[in-house]
């Protein structure tokens, strides 16, 4: 499916995206997703994720603020996702860290997810290497991340994207670049997080690798209208969700990609 048949597709069935994610990012998440075109849900509690999950399109989970009850809820609704054939995407927020969230991140890995989103240097420690990370933060080269991500993909049978001022975007086998955004963007909290919220709403209506690729486009265009007239983060806000939302099937321009 091609990215714009794709933002057609999330426009027309509106659909509903499980949001496990951090506090810092429920609200932007949620408000990414709906611009876009997708209707959100923030569930998280143990007691209802088994039930909740297979009545969503599509499930994602981030880990970006843990505790012992989240990761059981990350744990049982990823189980739920797999039981009911939903996709899920896995967002390993800073999972190299602390031992508590490398195991919670393993654990997460052994349930298969259907796409894995983090900056370089998430995903060069999630290969077994050797990032620069800082917290949620990257240290790396989008660059210096693409074979860890050839490998993860290949290795769990995935789509892997890693995000940066220059996305990367693989399953293994077809691989991508996507250009555009704005140097703002790092400077607005928890807006990386909204993007695996995103890549989430796409899967729920194009193919696994398709549906990472219209995401990511979709974040791009977005962000470079918005930083073309904001005047700081705040500002940007504001701009980048409005782009989101009068982004039209037909808008999102396929001369960003380009196929490594």
């Amino acid at each position: 499916m091609q990215p714009n048949a794709a933002l057609e597709a999330l426009r027309t069935q509106s659909p509903l995206v499980h949001c496990i994610t951090n506090y810092v990012a429920m609200n932007i998440a949620a408000n990414v997703t709906l611009a876009a075109g997708g209707s959100p849900a923030m569930i998280h509690a143990p007691e209802e994720v088994a039930d909740f999950t297979p009545i969503a399109r599509v499930l994602t989970v981030n880990i970006g603020t843990l505790s012992a009850q989240w990761v059981e809820s990350m744990k049982a609704a990823a189980a739920a996702a797999n039981g009911a054939d939903v996709p899920w995407v896995l967002d390993p927020v800073a999972h190299f860290a602390t031992p508590f969230r490398a195991k919670a991140t393993l654990d997460l890995l052994a349930l298969k997810p259907t796409i894995i989103r983090g900056n370089a240097s998430e995903i060069i420690a999630l290969a077994g290497g050797s990032g620069s990370g800082k917290g949620a933060d990257s240290g790396d080269n989008v660059s210096d991340a693409q074979s860890s991500a050839r490998g993860l993909a290949l290795y769990h049978d995935c789509v892997v994207a890693v995000s940066g001022p220059i996305d990367f975007i693989t399953d293994g086998k077809q691989s991508v670049s996507i250009t555009g955004g704005s140097d703002i963007m790092p400077k607005v909290t928890a807006l990386g997080c909204s993007l695996t919220a995103l890549v989430g709403a796409y899967a729920a209506v194009a193919p696994s690798f398709e549906a990472t690729v219209a995401a990511f486009l979709h974040f791009a265009e977005a962000g470079e209208r918005a930083g073309a007239e904001a005047s700081g983060p705040g500002s940007f806000s504001v701009a980048f969700l409005d782009a989101l939302h009068a982004l039209q099937p037909g808008d999102l321009a396929e001369t960003r990609i380009s196929w490594n």
